[in-house]
């Protein structure tokens, strides 16, 4: 890193930097206000949207996904399109900029979905239309008996719903446009748990077992008496509908590849381009830089078993790893304090390679029971901002033995800090944007950021011993054979089977790991590539400013630069990545 002085400069370079606009040109107003008659769209055609961006006049309702509301939301969006596109790049200044091209790419890649008709398959293993049910009170502030009506009438929407979600399943049933029956059956526990004897035991009546003191006694009575009737009648039945049609009638394809649905090969081509926002990249070049990746990971890997003289070779080490009891913990809370105490020194760390902290806090939180069978290792769940608790570093406290101490560290790096809370936290902190950047998400850069982030900790000093690292690199090499799997099955021929052995051969994951892993790539098209793909690209900029810059490189101001104007397609935070370098230079 540069000196103080330098590094002071540098960081007082980051922040002019930040993409704001300045006073608007005839041009960047016609953009403005685009901007803002698109976002008080988005917020009326998603309640939960609106709820999470703190609206709450649609809190009492379920987005509504019938044909005719998505070819409506087509041609609403082809016009916001063409709007855009008659206004000049070369009148507007850099923040408006990055401000077209953001939404130029939002409205691309969302026209797209409506294009190839994607809501006939709703859901995968990880997401999906009755997971978005099960967040229904995500956002909503419960303060007076107005708020805990809007919440009965958005539950008690929740089987219209769902009733939409079956009939644009059963389009896919009739247009050859399905999911594999593996998908299937691996969230029918999810419904079913959802079907309880007693409705106060359900996650839908949380927001009533410690109402606010504004709600009277009498009142408290009634709204309990009305949300164990409405749970009880309208939203388990909701749910026992969509399983008992999921298992019984659901014509499930019998292929687990994308590329041999109906227009397959055009929906897998689509999923790359939505998850790595990268255009052109094929199929056969990602396996290629997956196997690439794979060999370079192994022998890092086995470089580690040598260190540590083990007896044996990568499968009796992974094997090894998989069944000695130090790896493990023995109570779910034990595995809790493990990762809270690994988030806690990280955070006292950060200080020292970022710049600027977000003021949001976060917590770890254990994954809910009725999710967490075929539910990955660890997540992360942001918070609006003002909203009553912080980001949530989700893990997986279900069956235990599946957990390896070892792989925390990587984990709590990438899905807490300074992964995926630390920026979503700062770009919900961001400023002088338009509001519908503050709450973007794209695949590749959070993923890739996330990734780096895990190999990030090495510089940290976070990692403590050989099985630490191991369990970094094991976590790298998941990510790589991702890239290998992923189009492996879905553009190669690949088995279900196949992908497996690949994953379990390549990684010391438990078993439930390596097959909730592999059904989520089966199930997901393209997501998995992110990670991997949008890490290579991370370092590749870091690479590039560390040898334009020379002894002026200052990783905080790097990082600040990455993270400050929140998530970016790829090509758009490269650009940004490129001027900071050319400030960089023309400040000495």
């Amino acid at each position: 890193m540069a000196g103080r002085p330098a590094a002071l400069a540098l960081l007082l370079l980051a922040a002019a930097l930040e993409v704001t606009a300045a006073e608007s040109s005839p041009a960047e107003a016609r953009l403005d206000a685009l901007m803002a008659e698109y976002w008080d769209y988005r917020l009326a055609e998603n309640p939960l949207a609106a709820t999470r961006a703190g609206f709450t006049a649609l809190n009492d309702r379920m987005p509504s996904v019938t044909p005719d509301d998505e070819a409506r939301r087509l041609a609403a969006e082809q016009r916001f399109l063409g709007r855009l596109e008659d206004i000049r790049r070369d009148d507007l200044g850099p923040a408006a900029r990055v401000n077209a091209d953001v939404l130029e790419w939002v409205l691309a890649d969302s026209i797209g979905a409506y294009e190839l008709g994607l809501s006939r398959i709703p859901f995968n293993t990880f997401s999906g239309f009755f997971m978005a049910a099960l967040y229904a009170s995500s956002g909503v502030r419960m303060r007076d008996v107005e708020d805990y009506e809007q919440y009965l009438s958005r539950l008690a929407d929740i089987p219209r719903y769902f009733d939409e979600n079956i009939a644009n399943m059963r389009e896919g049933e009739r247009t050859g446009f399905v999911l594999p029956r593996i998908v299937i059956d691996g969230v029918l526990p999810t419904l079913t748990a959802q079907v309880k004897d007693d409705p106060e035991t359900s996650s839908f009546y949380a927001p009533f077992r410690a109402m606010s003191e504004r709600v009277s006694a009498a009142e408290q009575d009634r709204l309990t008496r009305r949300a164990r009737a409405v749970i009880a009648e309208e939203v388990m039945p909701a749910f026992a509908r969509v399983a008992a049609y999921l298992g019984n009638d659901y014509e499930a394809s019998q292929s687990v590849a994308a590329s041999d649905l109906a227009n397959g090969r055009e929906y897998y081509d689509f999923q790359i381009r939505r998850y790595t926002t990268v255009t052109g990249l094929t199929a056969d070049e990602i396996h290629e830089t997956g196997l690439a990746e794979v060999a370079r990971i192994k022998a890092e890997m086995l470089a580690i078993i040598d260190e540590l003289e083990f007896d044996g070779g990568f499968e009796a080490f992974g094997e090894f790893l998989r069944t000695d009891p130090r790896f493990y913990a023995e109570t779910e809370e034990e595995l809790l304090k493990e990762a809270a105490y690994t988030a806690k020194r990280i955070d006292y760390l950060m200080p020292g390679f970022f710049g600027r902290l977000p003021r949001q806090s976060y917590g770890v939180v254990p994954v809910p029971d009725e999710i967490a069978p075929n539910y990955t290792t660890g997540a992360y769940y942001g918070a609006p901002l003002g909203g009553t608790h912080g980001g949530a570093f989700w893990v997986n406290t279900h069956a235990l033995e599946q957990r390896p101490l070892y792989e925390l560290p990587a984990l709590t790096l990438h899905e807490a800090v300074p992964g995926h809370h630390h920026q979503n936290a700062l770009a919900l902190e961001m400023e002088n944007v338009p509001a519908f950047r503050n709450d973007l998400y794209f695949s590749a850069f959070g993923e890739g950021w996330a990734l780096y982030a895990e190999k990030l900790g090495v510089e940290m000093g976070i990692y403590r011993d050989s099985y630490e690292h191991f369990g970094r690199l094991s976590y790298e090499m998941w990510r790589a054979c991702r890239l290998v799997i992923d189009t492996g099955i879905h553009s190669k021929g690949w088995t279900r089977d196949e992908a497996l052995a690949y994953l379990a051969g390549n990684t010391s994951l438990s078993e439930g790991n390596v097959r909730a892993e592999v059904d989520r790539y089966i199930s997901w098209p393209g997501q998995a590539l992110s990670y991997k793909l949008g890490e290579l690209r991370v370092w590749a900029m870091r690479r590039k400013a560390e040898q334009a810059l020379g002894e002026r490189f200052d990783l905080r101001t790097f990082h600040d630069v990455m993270l400050r104007n929140g998530a970016l397609p790829m090509a758009t935070i490269e650009a940004l990545i490129d001027r900071y370098i050319d400030s960089a230079l023309a400040s000495h």
